[in-house]
């Protein structure tokens, strides 16, 4: 695998003291108020000069959709509202479980070799008891008690949940929130990386994921659906980002919604067999086995996630199954990704990505895909391809061209 000398270090001395670079792992789909909140209190506890590196999911989200806009785009929109510089999480990664998503995102900061800090919301507001989470995660009394309640026929968050509560106490509580468990899962890989990052975070606010409110800010559930039905969401997008998504609208290249490619989809599960489904559920007999079921007879999507979840199976992963099977994401991937794509930056991380060099690759220049060897080249293609089949969705006929993975370079600000 050839090096790359694009290798993202950002450091300044003042004085003694070195600069503090926090890390975001993040989705901005589409990049809102509470995400610009999330950076400005990270500079805050940190220092104002705190440099901001993102590593971000692409055109697909870890829910397994479309994102609403292209990666490009949602990446431009983070570095012109804060961010120094937007990294992709490749697809498979992008594609996964939490777990899987959390330790892809946070092997990639840790492998840049400069990151001080890696930041998050929580609703604990704190890292303790989400350390103490982790600990007994990777501990090897976490198997043995979820199996245990596993076999009380309960669904495989609540058995966690359950198993926890024997060991954790009342920490247990934080397997119970959405971002209480990214936050356990970034740790979680911080411990298994044995990096010296540390984890900072602070009270989540405003509304919560997925939710319906609507007050200072909204969830990102809620923008996309106010973005569906026309409505008016300036008050929850920044000025900077709306102005980036209103030129991605006016040529047709979003907004994008899975509805847009929903015959392709379901055309495409159609054409599986019950094991070929399977293999993309890492070959396990069960939801690929109910999910080829409902595919075969039933007319829309949703009718297909209603028919084949379970207590067992939560919809999110049968979403992830979903996509993945339709994108031809298999299972066999190694653990953490080989390389990263630069999707955004702005002067000052242009300027320092000039002066390092290490053996993690940084894709700066889109065509240095097709001179990428073994594993990296498998990975590239099959974003390459990925990224096709997400400009079929697009509103425009005229901007679902091919190729667009090798052509489109990262936003410069």
């Amino acid at each position: 695998m050839p090096r790359n000398n694009s290798f993202f270090v950002f450091y300044k001395e003042s004085g003694s003291k070195t600069l503090n670079i926090a890390g975001i792992v993040a989705e901005y789909n589409p990049f809102h108020t509470g995400h610009l909140h999330h950076i400005i209190k990270t500079r805050q506890l940190l220092g104002r000069e705190t440099a901001i590196v993102c590593v971000m999911s692409g055109n697909y989200t870890q829910r397994g959709d479309f994102a609403i806009f292209e990666k490009h785009a949602r990446a431009q929109a983070a570095v012109l509202c804060g961010a120094d510089a937007v990294l992709e999480l490749p697809l498979p990664w992008a594609l996964s479980s939490a777990e899987g998503f959390a330790f892809g995102a946070v092997s990639i900061l840790n492998s840049l070799g400069i990151i001080t800090h890696l930041s998050f919301g929580s609703e604990a507001g704190s890292a303790r008891p989400l350390s103490r989470a982790a600990d007994f995660l990777i501990s090897g009394r976490y198997d043995e008690l979820v199996r245990c309640e596993l076999q009380k026929g309960v669904s495989f968050a609540r058995a966690r949940q359950q198993a926890a509560s024997h060991v954790l106490g009342e920490d247990a509580e934080v397997l119970n929130s959405p971002n209480n468990i990214l936050g356990v899962e970034y740790i979680k890989a911080l411990k298994k990386l044995g990096s010296s990052i540390g984890p900072l975070t602070f009270q989540r606010i405003g509304a919560g994921h997925d939710s319906e409110e609507l007050a200072e800010t909204a969830s990102a559930s809620k923008i996309r659906e106010m973005i569906r039905n026309g409505e008016d969401t300036s008050k929850y997008i920044p000025e900077a980002a709306a102005e980036v998504f209103a030129r991605e609208t006016i040529p047709g290249r979003g907004p994008v919604f899975i509805e847009n490619c929903e015959l392709a989809i379901l055309a495409a599960l159609r054409r599986m067999s019950g094991r070929e489904l399977c293999a993309f559920d890492s070959g396990a007999e069960g939801l690929g086995d109910r999910l080829f079921k409902a595919a075969s007879a039933e007319p829309s999507l949703a009718l297909i996630y209603e028919k084949t979840k379970t207590k067992r199976y939560a919809l999110s992963r049968i979403r992830r199954l979903v996509m993945r099977a339709y994108l031809g994401v298999s299972p066999d991937f190694p653990q953490a990704p080989p390389y990263s794509k630069i999707l955004a930056l702005n002067e000052r991380g242009r300027a320092l990505l000039r002066n390092v060099s290490g053996d993690f690759m940084i894709i700066s220049r889109p065509a240095s895909g097709k001179a990428l060897r073994g594993m990296a080249k498998r990975i590239f293609e099959l974003e390459a391809l990925s990224t096709d089949l997400y400009a079929l969705a697009y509103p425009g006929q005229d901007e679902r061209y091919g190729g667009q993975e090798y052509t489109l370079g990262p936003k410069i600000i």
